[in-house]
């Protein structure tokens, strides 16, 4: 593993290297210069192994290109990037080494030998210092999370010739150059050169965008030990077929985690094609590219600069969702990813689905306004309503469309009353899993599924916010309709009167509410302190002023709307330029 750099060795400054480390920096020349006298350089192939769990630690390491990862087993726990270190916990504690690190890519590292590395810190407590900052960070899981690692290289592979990658490889790059320098490579451009070339190629670029070729071509190989992210690239409308990662690679398990399937189609999404083809890659995010601003879309989210919406549950004025979602359209903020609860779900659903705003309100007017979707009562065995007119209304407007050809990456959630803890529901049946994450407890029957009891998602965690946030860098905007101010009453009163007596009770005037009322509250309120923490978690939070619209006031579905927009829009005007441009606007 020793390197022999020739050419890139003369690329490297071991003092402007120390400079830009966050534990040297800020030592003086002649330390430095100490210190990178005594440096080893080493050349970690991808997929080879840098350390193993269990042994001495008797080294730091610098990353100088590439990026590396830290495992437990076959699990990644993080990745650490160019310009960071590694083997620093060890160093200070003198315990064996905690995790294996691998090299998840072509990876340059320089070794620092523990001798060199207990006598800088002995004499220079500025180092140490710095070195106690950093571990504390890491250690509160500020900094190096692995979700947060924007990659900067990415290689795509074609399913086959008749992809038409070179298309979308030109627009993909075309999409990150307006976020920094881009390099396009294809084999004609790099299958000749040396290690030292792809240095300089990728040093001189914010991205670099490899093409592979559909098989496991040396010129392929090359391109996934370069990748930090990789692009599997398919026809939507071809019969599915595996990749060739296995045979192009000697760790497919680390690829496959960095892996994600493009999937390009002519027009519109043919119903079952995203589950047709997860079952290429179970697990890895899928996207649907159909023109120009999908491949936009995509960049945003493979860079960190996506914005996505977490919509909360709260009955009728969860409408306010679709006046939150029109302002945000007119003011050009792109919506890239969504995720909701209960009528939250529903109404995010409808924006995943790629309907326009006058479709959402046109559906969810005939929807909840033109009838009451909850008036099929029933013996309450299980329920108060049956809930088969709520399934046929979410059937009649989403027909058996899967939540995998959505057009935007979506989830619902539920709780799921078997396990106790909420369901993430981003595959299957869209209609089904909406009617559980609306299933209220007592008011419509659970969703059985699987042996598990699914109800409204609002009972667990009704601002889904950590959903998001586990897998997506970018923005993060949380819509919270579902505070209840309103539930309130006048009556003093331990118990309804016996049947005889109720018109005597009914004709008193009393603020009392009823059972259905009474059920959704319940349902919900084991939430609250999740709510909190996903207004926390957020970038940014919606909180419309809904306390006057009851949770089943279905005929209040213009003012909810209109209260949403102008919120929203107040709300944007007050926002300062930074946070404006990581929305995409100003």
């Amino acid at each position: 593993m020793q390197g022999e750099f020739g050419e890139t060795l003369a690329l490297r400054n071991p003092v402007a290297l120390l400079e830009s480390s966050p534990i040297f920096s800020g030592l003086d020349r002649e330390t430095l210069v100490a210190i990178g006298a005594a440096l080893d350089w080493i050349a970690v192939p991808g997929g080879a192994t840098l350390f193993e769990a269990g042994e001495t630690s008797d080294a730091l390491y610098l990353v100088i290109s590439g990026c590396l990862g830290a495992y437990a087993g076959d699990t990644l726990l993080a990745r650490i990037p160019a310009g960071e270190t590694v083997g620093e916990m060890g160093m200070l504690s003198g315990r064996a080494r905690s995790a294996t690190v691998r090299a998840i890519r072509d990876s340059d590292v320089a070794r620092l030998p523990r001798e060199v590395f207990d006598r800088t810190i002995a004499s220079n407590p500025v180092a140490l210092l710095r070195l106690a900052q950093l571990l504390v960070g890491r250690l509160d899981g500020r900094e190096r999370l692995d979700e947060r690692v924007v990659p900067r290289t990415y290689t795509l592979i074609p399913r086959d010739a008749a992809t038409g990658i070179d298309e979308f490889a030109a627009g993909f790059a075309a999409e990150l150059a307006k976020r920094g320098s881009v390099e396009l490579v294809r084999s004609e451009h790099g299958a000749e050169h040396t290690s030292a070339w792809f240095h300089r190629v990728e040093s001189a670029n914010r991205f670099v965008v490899y093409v592979g070729d559909p098989g496991p071509s040396t010129w392929t190989k090359l391109c996934l030990r370069q990748a930090d992210a990789v692009l599997l690239v398919a026809r939507a409308a071809a019969p599915p077929g595996p990749f060739a990662l296995r045979a192009a690679t000697n760790a497919p398990h680390e690829l496959a985690a960095r892996a994600e399937l493009v999937l390009l189609h002519e027009a519109r999404i043919e119903p079952g094609t995203g589950a047709r083809w997860r079952t290429q890659l179970p697990g890895a995010p899928h996207h649907h590219v159909r023109g120009q601003d999908d491949i936009a879309r995509l960049a945003r989210l493979l860079t960190g600069h996506s914005v996505g919406l977490v919509m909360s549950g709260g009955g009728a004025r969860g409408f306010a969702h679709i006046g939150v979602v029109r302002a945000f359209r007119e003011a050009g903020v792109p919506i890239d990813l969504i995720g909701g609860t209960s009528i939250g779900a529903i109404m995010g659903a409808g924006v995943a689905a790629g309907w326009s705003t006058a479709e959402m309100i046109e559906r969810f007017r005939r929807t909840f306004v033109s009838t009451n979707p909850l008036n099929d009562y029933t013996l309450p065995f299980v329920s108060l309503v049956a809930g088969q007119k709520v399934s046929r209304l979410l059937r009649q407007e989403f027909g058996d469309i899967s939540i995998e050809d959505l057009v935007l990456p979506f989830y619902a959630v539920s709780a799921n009353l078997t396990t106790g803890h909420g369901s993430v529901h981003r595959q299957g049946e869209l209609w089904r899993w909406l009617r559980a994450s609306v299933a209220i407890p007592g008011v419509l029957p659970p969703v059985f599924h699987g042996g598990d009891v699914h109800v409204d998602g609002g009972a667990i965690n009704n601002l889904p916010v950590d959903v998001m946030r586990r897998s997506n860098t970018g923005v993060i905007v949380g819509i919270d309709v579902g505070a209840d101010e309103t539930f309130t009453t006048d009556a003093a009163e331990p118990e309804v009167p016996s049947l005889w007596n109720l018109p005597a009770w009914i004709r008193h005037q009393r603020r009392r509410p009823g059972i259905l009322r009474i059920l959704w509250r319940a349902g919900m309120i084991n939430s609250d302190a999740a709510t909190a923490a996903g207004r926390q978690q957020a970038d940014l939070v919606m909180h419309p002023p809904l306390a006057h619209i009851d949770l089943l006031a279905w005929k209040s579905f213009d003012q909810a709307i209109e209260i949403g927009y102008r919120h929203a829009n107040e709300q944007l005007a007050q926002l300062d330029a930074v946070t404006l441009a990581r929305l995409g606007i100003g």
